[in-house]
């Protein structure tokens, strides 16, 4: 399955480290913007990651959410 923008994602389950969540209800009415990076503890990840941190409040005025997809686990985040 492809997406393409302004598309309705399939709803998921996921454990995340904001907890468990059910993406349409964790998304509600507003947009969301999918990102990945290629593992904790990386160089690129970090720089990612705080790019979007500090465009966060950007993001939340156009009623956006911020959502990182990863390969690791919620625990290898939390310790990262």
């Amino acid at each position: 399955m492809s997406l393409k923008l302004g598309s309705i994602a399939p709803d998921f389950n996921q454990a995340s480290t904001e907890g468990d969540i059910s993406f349409h209800e964790w998304a509600g009415d507003g947009w969301v913007v999918f990102f990945s990076h290629p593992a904790d503890f990386t160089p690129v990840c970090t720089s990612e990651f705080i790019a979007f941190q500090k465009m966060i409040s950007k993001f939340k005025e156009q009623n956006c959410e911020l959502l990182g997809l990863s390969v690791d686990s919620v625990f290898s985040h939390l310790a990262w």
